[in-house]
């Protein structure tokens, strides 16, 4: 089968290389997926250049790729609830990455149906970004009826997290362009700040939650609008000690982020508040409920250019390029 494989990471980024590789055996507990289309990811890139080797190494070469959609080909002995023919995605778990591929075998507790009213595109579209929502609300234990604020929650995130938040009934805020006011509006958000005439910093005082996909410069600011208490879960900062406990992770690495990322719980410190970084990880489960909520929503994922399998170095430069309206596809139907 033909693959993009990544044979050794490189800081500076590197082209991957498209071969024929051997179709992954499917072991008992395993669906081997005929794989449709890909969602190309700005992690994608951030493994390529080896910046995630601490929180999961791979070993080289690697086929690349972290969410999919396709249709199973083949089912394990032990995989109760999926059958040839079915129509599935999933965020692939992080150590058995591989969805810039042919076909790909993957644990059935990762996978999840897709719903009727989505091409293999938008579906392809969906597992990272709907899962990093469910999972980073999560970590925030918020309450209905709490605000939450998403920084610049215009593009494939926001569009994912905002109905999602909304249908655990949290009050969204988020800013961006005013060109995308309707629509975000339209997902959910029940206010809306245009970054151009308004900075949210002055705008916004005592939320209740913060979830940050802007990272380190932005970050005090958005601590500086939570309430005493609050909780920020943050998509593009480092990982903390706290992360490292929760992933298992042994002593020298838990030492290690508390250090990366003890700027932030200082920062946290200050007002009794909460910081919490997510590395998003697969869950069927919980990728079919999300699933359910941007079924009765009606959500289209927003797709933003599709590749075939032998672009894939344009596609993950498009990514790196950034202003994207929505997720990059490979397809390999």
């Amino acid at each position: 089968m033909k693959a993009a494989v990544l044979n050794g990471y490189d800081k500076n980024g590197t082209d991957l290389v498209v071969k024929d590789v051997d179709v992954p055996a499917c072991g008992p507990a395993d669906v081997l997926v005929k794989v449709m289309a890909a969602g190309v990811n700005p992690l994608d890139n951030m493994i390529i250049r080896g910046e995630v080797k601490l929180i999961v190494g791979y070993d080289m070469p690697l086929v690349m790729g972290n969410e999919l959609s396709g249709v199973v080909e083949r089912v394990g002995d032990a995989v109760i609830g999926f059958a040839p023919g079915d129509r599935v995605y999933a965020r692939l778990p992080l150590g058995r990455i591989g969805a810039f591929a042919e076909y790909v075998a993957i644990d059935h507790r990762a996978i999840a149906k897709v719903p009727e009213y989505l091409s293999f595109a938008e579906a392809a579209a969906v597992p990272l970004t709907a899962l990093t929502a469910m999972q980073a609300l999560d970590l925030l234990d918020a309450s209905e009826g709490d605000t939450l604020f998403i920084s610049g929650g215009t593009g494939s995130f926001g569009a994912m997290a905002i109905p999602i938040a909304a249908a655990r009934g949290l009050r969204v805020v988020t800013n961006g362009s005013a060109a995308n006011e309707e629509r975000v509006r339209a997902l959910g958000a029940s206010d809306f700040i245009d970054y151009r005439k308004q900075d949210y910093a002055d705008v916004l005082h005592d939320v209740d939650c913060v979830i940050d996909t802007l990272g380190d410069k932005e970050l005090p600011r958005e601590f500086g609008i939570l309430k005493q208490g609050g909780a920020l879960v943050s998509l593009r900062g480092l990982p903390n000690g706290e992360f490292a406990q929760r992933a298992g992770m042994g002593f020298v690495k838990r030492l290690m982020f508390s250090a990366a990322g003890s700027k932030y719980d200082r920062l946290a410190a200050k007002k009794g508040q909460r910081y919490r970084f997510v590395f998003v990880h697969s869950d069927g489960a919980q990728l079919a409920v999300a699933s359910g909520i941007l079924e009765s929503a009606n959500i289209e994922p927003s797709v933003d250019g599709v590749f075939a399998l032998g672009d894939v170095n344009a596609a993950l430069a498009k990514v790196v390029a950034g202003g994207s309206k929505g997720k990059t596809i490979l397809t390999l139907e």
